[in-house]
């Protein structure tokens, strides 16, 4: 079955879940018509291009790259349609839409065909980087060609010795006897290098402007043409395309520049520091993508499910009325709960931290939010697909009930963006710690107020559910912060503060379940959540709290 779009769960998300309204000018009944239509679009026009873009590899002629034409139809046609840049200012060509919208539209791609996800994603994010970063004149020149379809865009960062080590890079940028800046080097996986989607690609390039002792603080960052004003092709070339585990329709490449003119945003050796805007619009992109995944997986888990008829019923009074569909089945009824928990919690922490990100009212608990979101949506991206697979059986194995693609294009969600060990450790090295720990404590403080309105309004047991979370959190946090190398329990400490994370989520949620499309689910899966996923908070603090064991070990103990 194709990803069906669920209108009223995405807005019972963006009320209750997120609480939109805190935006100025929010309007419910428009963010209604525009779901609405936005979903309508993607269950007609990009769905059914899923199964196509898995079988439909882009091929490389003569360094240039050529992409499925139904894929370039349908971006074309995406574009057209004003669904790309519904976030950007009207003086540029959009739509000035708040960004929480843009969020929905690609969560809803990345359930329906997350390779087109990815040919649309990184312009929304380079839109965002120019208009946070670039002058006047370079937001008047790209951000109108890109809302219109002229430029797609590119992150151009890794390279072969340099993929999270961002320092390492040695693609250099020097400024010609005319003062233009040629950038000369090698990257690699660079998604969308080059295609034929659009006339023209905008890449948004770190290259070295400093010595090669100088690290990050000697990366610019650039903006480089793949067609020049004149018409003239820029000096940039596609060698070789990846052959990939998923995603196998979106190229990715590795690239060449070979003199490539390219303008500086911004001054010499902020580079890094400026493309932390695009990195960051991104990590919500990715858990926007990975919510998507989460949602598709549990959509082909619960229709398989409630068709599929194998095994008694295990009820005294039921086993003589013959095989009963798999999901009256306790293993299963556990597998699509832990599926819907992950979908709603994750999509009403998105949503949330989007309305944060564009309400600039709490930096701090968005610094720290952003990576949670991005990992907990791309673990579980990967956990979902891994229970569709289980509830298929042995048809999950099979490429026709199109849930093994699922894991096969999740899977790269938890190394692209930042791998998610890399955030982990960035967590509780850095994140916890910093601004006297304004991070940590804004999460604290949502935590308590997530308590005391479940209180309130008498959900006592996810109460003291999230208040017994909240405790072992805080406990681990000061195990962390008293370890000199706390890497060896940084994922453990990310993985307890996510679903301490997605508890507060579904508190929001289960005191409005009146007001949701299915009350009784949403009740059931908060109480799912309540007693069988924020207990494991427990478990994890005590894997952090008693570490010291492990931090002892020799490195002989890793040789062969």
């Amino acid at each position: 079955m194709d990803y069906k779009t669920p209108v009223e769960d995405m807005l019972f998300a963006l009320k209750y879940g997120a609480e939109a309204d805190r935006l100025p000018d929010w309007d419910d009944d428009l963010a209604r018509d525009i779901i609405t239509q936005a979903g309508r679009f993607v269950d007609q026009e990009i769905a059914p291009l899923d199964p196509l873009a898995d079988v439909s590899p882009p091929v490389l002629i003569d360094n240039r790259v050529k992409v499925a034409p139904e894929l370039v139809a349908a971006v074309g046609k995406f574009t057209e349609s004003g669904w790309l840049g519904l976030a950007m200012p009207e003086a540029f060509g959009g739509q000035g839409l708040p960004g929480v919208l843009t969020s929905a539209v690609l969560e809803m791609l990345g359930g329906a065909c997350v390779n087109i996800l990815m040919m649309v994603a990184c312009p929304e994010a380079a839109m965002r980087l120019i208009l946070d970063q670039a002058n006047e004149d370079q937001k008047k020149r790209f951000i109108p060609g890109i809302v219109s379809g002229e430029y797609s865009t590119t992150i151009v960062l890794s390279e072969p010795q340099a993929g999270s080590d961002l320092s390492l890079i040695a693609t250099k940028a020097q400024q010609d006897d005319d003062g233009v800046w040629r950038l000369t080097g090698n990257k690699v996986f660079t998604s969308n290098a080059d295609h034929d989607i659009t006339p023209n690609i905008l890449h948004c390039v770190l290259a070295r402007t400093g010595d090669e002792e100088s690290g990050a603080r000697g990366l610019s960052l650039f903006l480089c043409s793949a067609v020049l004003p004149d018409g003239q092709r820029n000096t940039i070339r596609v060698d070789r395309i990846e052959d990939k585990m998923g995603l196998h329709a979106s190229p990715t490449c590795q690239v060449f520049f070979d003199g490539a003119e390219a303008e500086i945003v911004g001054a010499p050796g902020e580079g890094l520091m400026r493309m932390f805007t695009m990195m960051n619009a991104m990590r919500i992109d990715v858990a926007a993508q990975g919510t998507g995944l989460c949602q598709v997986a549990a959509q082909r888990s619960r229709d398989y499910a409630a068709d599929r008829r194998q095994g008694r019923a295990l009820q005294p009074d039921q086993q003589d009325k013959g095989a009963v569909p798999i999901n009256r089945h306790g293993d299963v009824r556990r597998g699509l709960l832990t599926q819907t928990a992950w979908v709603e919690g994750l999509r009403s922490m998105l949503y949330r931290s989007a309305v944060d990100i564009e309400l600039g009212e709490n930096p701090a608990l968005v610094e720290l939010m952003t990576p949670v979101c991005k990992v907990l949506a791309t673990d579980a991206a990967v956990e979902c697909a891994n229970i569709a697979i289980q509830i298929h059986g042995g048809y999950g194995y099979i490429k026709e009930y199109r849930v093994e693609q699922i894991l096969r294009d999740a899977r790269i969600g938890r190394i692209f963006e930042g791998a998610n060990g890399l955030h982990a450790t960035n967590l509780v090295t850095r994140t916890l710690a910093a601004r006297g720990g304004a991070s940590a404590e804004a999460f604290e403080q949502d935590c308590k107020d997530a308590i005391l309105a479940s209180r309130a309004v008498g959900t006592s047991g996810m109460a003291e559910a999230l208040s017994e979370g909240l405790v072992a959190w805080r406990a681990s946090r000061d195990a962390v912060a008293k370890l000199t190398d706390p890497g060896f329990v940084a994922y453990p400490f990310m993985e307890l503060t996510g679903l301490l994370a997605l508890g507060v989520a579904w508190s929001r949620l289960e005191k409005n379940a009146d007001a949701s499309a299915n009350p009784e689910r949403i009740r059931t899966t908060a109480a799912f959540v309540r007693d069988w996923m924020l207990p494991e908070t427990k478990f994890l603090s005590e894997r952090i709290t008693s570490a010291e064991e492990n931090l002892t070990m020799t490195g002989t103990a890793f040789q062969s």
